[in-house]
């Protein structure tokens, strides 16, 4: 009979804790870079971080499976000043849009914060069985 590892509460948490990190970084990145006209040659491309279960079964936690850049075109302003705007007086744009960042951000957040406590109830958990076997 072959023995399954099963992640316990502790490895779940971490693992969603270690992934939403990632996640946020992410963000943090496309919002420090919405107006970036000059990444490499092209505006600042926005990118995600790709979750996924971190192997097979019901147990298992969460990963980032990778970083992705997001290629939905670029917006136009219309800024003819600007030392990046074409002949006709437009910039491109990153493709990021604060709002939906700001969203996403705030899930993550939220997620970051349930898996932190599922370590304080675990940790309460255990200082009570401590507590009890003294």
């Amino acid at each position: 009979m072959a023995i399954e590892r099963v992640f316990g509460p502790v490895d779940l948490a971490v693992s969603g804790m270690q992934a939403q990190s990632a996640n946020l970084s992410a963000i943090y990145a496309n919002v420090a870079n919405a107006l970036t006209t000059d990444a490499g040659g092209q505006p600042y491309r926005r990118v995600e971080a790709v979750l996924a279960t971190a192997g097979e079964g019901p147990l298992v936690g969460v990963k980032v499976k990778e970083i992705v850049e997001d290629k939905s075109p670029f917006p136009e302003v219309f800024d003819p000043g600007h030392p990046k705007a074409n002949e006709r007086g437009y910039v491109k744009m990153p493709n990021v849009s604060i709002p939906r960042e700001m969203v996403n951000l705030a899930v993550a957040t939220r997620a970051y914060q349930a898996n932190a406590a599922v370590l304080r109830r675990y940790q309460q958990a255990v200082d009570t069985a401590l507590e009890l076997l003294r």
